[in-house]
């Protein structure tokens, strides 16, 4: 039998960095008790950066106790008054940096976005919680996330290190960008910076001028984010704000690894899940979802199912991505900046029997540390805000773009959304989505009744 998610029967699946289910008996179980329990819309959702399976767990149960309070509300009115809910929660190695871990109790509200929206701003209003991690807990996050493979585990030994160390030296500072290029390299795969989603990767490629002049704007942002404590000056002091620099591009070229992690787990794993269940029992309706790199992993599932699942004859009925951490290009038939080429998942819609819908928020900073690595790996470090914005924007940031998205306000419980198959809505969060402390801001406000609402009217249940 399941186990229950408040009133869902819930099913958790885990996934190794290589897509392999971590127990395969548990995935034959799944497959034959989502048939059995008459489940007819079942919801998979995937968390994004965590490395705690407890976390995990928390916001799938907090989550589905917003929509179980909906489904068991009288008042709301059931579409399809036939519909039993099922739940799989995802759980998949990522990575998440302990100073942005979301704050236990309630968080409060942040400070509004200034001069167009610009994650990098002074944050630093009162009664706003900022966190700094301790470098043993970096380096405990990261050998957790890594796993066991040796060459990996001496690296992050060898990055923590020289961050611990922070020496005065221009030779360790190089030094600190070769073994980064090392272990963003350690998992193979092809990197193309160029690529709004492989962007970050290209830092270890810089010369060593512009890797200095990458550490101390990156440091300069982390700063006004809330993520590193300032007052530079002289030469020492100078150092110490490339290595503050250092720390965050290593926070950023692993959350990228991480980002490429998911759309592996995705295609190869997820992909393959929903095929096997739909192939178990073909009328059963499936709706993706997935928070921060987990959009990213259920949004490359898409990629992995066989290419007759199309249109009607695709199982999945929603797709709906909550404060996503990777390119908001990547549906794009044509990359804006270069007809030429297109985002990762074009043509991926069409996989999607039903809307696709994705929330933002300024208030989410998570998701613009990317600018000042991809910028300037890619040479464009004088370009304005809203360049970068457009080139190298986050989909929880200003939501999906060049695919036609109709735009609309994260709206209350019994909001009539226009939903039309195989087409986007961008929902805007913020209104709703503006609670948390730095440096991460409000990445992970996604639990209200606003969410669980829009998830269930594009499941076409409410």
């Amino acid at each position: 039998m399941p186990d229950t998610l408040g009133m869902f029967p819930f099913w958790k699946v885990k996934f190794d960095k290589d897509a392999n289910p971590a127990d395969p008996a548990t995935v034959d179980t799944l497959v034959s008790e989502v048939k059995s329990q008459g489940v007819t819309d079942l919801f998979i959702f995937s968390h994004g950066w965590n490395n705690d399976e407890a976390a995990a767990s928390w916001l799938y149960q907090s989550f589905f106790g917003e929509v179980a309070k909906l489904m068991a509300n009288p008042a709301v009115a059931k579409k399809n008054q036939a519909a039993k809910i099922g739940v799989v929660g995802i759980v998949w190695p990522s990575i998440l940096w302990p100073d942005d871990a979301p704050s236990s109790g309630p968080a409060p509200e942040l400070p509004a976005p200034s001069g167009g929206g610009t994650v990098s701003m002074n944050a630093t209003s009162a009664g706003v919680q900022s966190k700094t991690a301790t470098m043993p807990e970096v380096k405990s996050a990261l050998k957790s996330a890594y796993g066991t493979d040796p060459k990996q585990q001496t690296l992050i030994d060898e990055l923590t290190a020289l961050l611990d160390a922070q020496p005065d030296d221009d030779d360790a500072i190089n030094t600190f960008k070769t073994k980064l290029g090392e272990l963003l390299a350690s998992e193979g795969g092809a990197i193309d910076a160029s690529h709004p989603d492989d962007a970050e990767a290209g830092v270890t490629a810089l010369s060593n001028k512009k890797w200095r002049e990458l550490l101390s704007e990156v440091a300069d942002d982390a700063e006004e984010r809330g993520a590193s404590k300032g007052g530079v000056v002289g030469l020492a002091d100078n150092f110490k704000k490339l290595w503050n620099g250092a720390k965050d591009v290593l926070r950023v070229g692993t959350y990228w690894q991480m980002k490429k992690r998911a759309g592996v787990v995705g295609q190869a794993g997820l992909g393959k899940l929903v095929a096997r269940l739909a192939a178990n029992d073909p009328s059963l309706r499936v709706h993706l979802l997935g928070h921060s790199f987990g959009a990213r992993l259920v949004s490359f599932s898409l990629a992995g199912l066989p290419e007759t699942m199309t249109g009607p004859a695709s199982p999945v009925k929603s797709l709906f991505l909550l404060q996503g951490a990777f390119s908001h290009h990547a549906f794009a038939d044509h990359l804006p900046f270069d007809a030429n080429r297109s985002g990762a998942l074009k043509g991926m819609a069409t996989r999607v029997d039903g809307p696709l819908l994705t929330t933002h928020s300024l208030r989410d900073y998570a998701v613009g540390t990317s600018y000042p690595a991809a910028s300037m790996a890619n040479g464009e470090d004088a370009a304005a805000f809203e360049d970068l914005s457009d080139r190298w924007g986050a989909m929880g940031h200003d939501g999906a773009q060049a695919v036609d998205a109709v735009k609309l306000p994260l709206s209350p419980v019994g909001f009539k959304y226009p939903f039309t198959k195989g087409a986007w809505i961008n929902l805007d969060g913020n209104q709703i989505i503006i609670h948390g402390s730095l440096p991460a801001g409000a990445h992970s406000d996604i639990v209200h009744p606003e969410t669980a609402w829009a998830s269930l009217a594009a499941a076409g249940i409410v």
